[in-house]
């Protein structure tokens, strides 16, 4: 079958607001660029500085325990690195993530609007050169297939906002869970060759609507019924630099 680019995202702060791509230049060994640059350190996370090198999420402020972070509506502009955060259509932050300045404002307004949940005063942090600040070690980027998706509301029988698995790269044209085929296998998506390497179990961070910020669900509960696993997706590694554009189609090279 013919599979093809459907939607392209990046997530320039662990968590917040997706920011759909009509393309992309992927590098070899590297991520979706700005994706996951950036992450809301939880107040209680030993860390020193406005870098970070990886660590695991929950270290972080995060969808799985932090379901109000889906309630805003962030946008990044990459010229002045700047993060503009609203509410209910009105803004209530802005500032440049890296100068102490903009990061203390945000860091702030977090503050304020987390709460307890933010364990302290969060710190914003940055991704270390060679880092990125996402659920996997290692610089990847992430596949989802939108007919799996769709298997999957077959059988819980409602709808699943593809946005609850927060992936760089949408495809359609496979059969569901033809992805998991992939594992191991190098594939050319649009200019760029790329390696599968794993399947990415989910957790509940999925269970929250990217829409109404509320917990409706149970996306790794309904998986493992219905299919035997909680995995949605896939993570890939960039072998060789090319450019990704919405449409590309995608084959094992």
């Amino acid at each position: 079958m013919l599979s093809t680019v459907f939607k392209i995202f990046r997530h320039p702060v662990k968590s917040l607001t997706p920011e759909l791509l009509n393309s992309v230049t992927l590098s070899a060994g590297r991520a979706v660029p700005n994706d996951r640059r950036f992450a809301l350190a939880l107040g209680s996370t030993p860390i020193t500085g406005s870098v970070s090198e990886w660590m695991p999420k929950t270290r972080f402020l995060a969808l799985m325990n932090s379901r109000k972070l889906a309630a805003l509506d962030t946008r990044f502009n990459d010229e002045t690195e700047t993060l503009s955060i609203f509410r209910g259509g009105k803004k209530v932050a802005h500032g440049c993530l890296t100068n102490n300045i903009g990061r203390a404002t945000i860091e702030e307004f977090f503050a304020a609007y987390m709460g307890e949940e933010a364990a302290g005063k969060p710190r914003l942090v940055e991704s270390a050169p060679e880092h990125v600040l996402s659920d996997h070690v290692n610089p990847s980027i992430s596949l989802l297939n939108l007919a799996s998706v769709k298997d999957l509301e077959r059988v819980i029988k409602e709808p699943v906002d593809p946005l609850r698995f927060r992936a760089n790269v949408w495809i359609e044209g496979l059969k569901p869970w033809q992805e998991f085929e992939w594992i191991g296998a190098e594939l050319m998506i649009g200019d760029a060759q790329i390696e599968v390497t794993e399947r990415i179990d989910r957790c509940a961070a999925t269970n929250v609507n990217p829409a109404t910020a509320e917990r409706d669900m149970n996306i790794p509960k309904a998986l493992k019924r219905a299919f035997g696993h909680v995995d949605m997706g896939v993570f890939a590694r960039v072998l060789r630099t090319g450019s990704v554009n919405a449409g590309d189609k995608i084959t094992v090279s």
